[in-house]
Parts: C-alpha cells; sequence; structure tokens
C-alpha cells in the first residue's frame, strides 16, 4: 500500500499487514497515518490526494462556521477510529477556494469521500463520528 506522508508528502509504501502497526515516514520520520485529521490547503491537496492509495474523506469547513466548530471534535474522533483504513483531512474553504471551488463546495461542513483521487460520494451537514465511520466505511 502507498501512503503519502502528511509532512513531507513523500509517498511510502507499507505493507498492508504493517498499516496498524504506527508506520513513519522513511523521509522525515513522522507518523504516516496520524490518529488526527491532517490538514491541507490548495498548495498540498491534489499531491496528497494522489500518493494516497487509501481512501482520502475531505471535510471542507470555515473558521466562522459554528456547526463545523461544533462538528471538528467528532472528525477527530472518526480518524482515530479510522486510522489504517482511511485517511481524514481537513480543508479549510475560505483559505483554499481553488480546492472548495473545483468540488463545487456550496455548504459547509461537507464531506467528500474520494477513493484512488476520485470523489465516489458527499455528505453536506454536520455529523457526529459513529455517521462519519459508518458513512466512509460503506
Amino acid at each position: 500500500m502507498h501512503v503519502a506522508c502528511p509532512h513531507c508528502l513523500t509517498t511510502n509504501r507499507v505493507p498492508d499487514e504493517r498499516l496498524g502497526e504506527s508506520p513513519v515516514c522513511g523521509r522525515c520520520g513522522e507518523a504516516l497515518l496520524p490518529d488526527t485529521p491532517v490538514e491541507l490547503d490548495d498548495s498540498n491537496f491534489d499531491a496528497f490526494v494522489a500518493r494516497s492509495e487509501l481512501p482520502v474523506v475531505v471535510d471542507f469547513w470555515a473558521t466562522w462556521c459554528g456547526p463545523c466548530r461544533q462538528m471538528a471534535p467528532q472528525f477527530e474522533a472518526a480518524a482515530r477510529e479510522l486510522k489504517g483504513r482511511a485517511v481524514l483531512v481537513k480543508v479549510d474553504s475560505d483559505a483554499s477556494p481553488r480546492t472548495a471551488g473545483r468540488f463545487g463546495i456550496r455548504s459547509i461542513p461537507t464531506l467528500v469521500k474520494l477513493d484512488k483521487g476520485q470523489e465516489v460520494k458527499r455528505q453536506p451537514g454536520a455529523t457526529g463520528a459513529a455517521q462519519i465511520v459508518a458513512w466512509s466505511t460503506r
């Protein structure tokens, strides 16, 4: 399995059976599969998604959005639960208008699941950790 390092964007090969063992990047030594959401922006989103063979679940949010702030701890809990099965990332739609625009984000929060870089589904609105996990694994 190829996993993109969320810190230096290096592609790392990790055997499937070792995904649950907290692998580290061969280049920078940081955790490849953090148990918190990875923060991405216009400058690194495409490179990260292109290098990840794990599904990527994107939370498009904004700092001024009340429901986004309420959902943040739920998204963090889901990241811990899904570690090794999916990578959860956050994209501030105001700070990353190119990425948000490309996905046609009209309301926030909006979750988008990508598999091999392609959108497979989306869910607008705030939701809980259990629902995020269930939605991400269907």
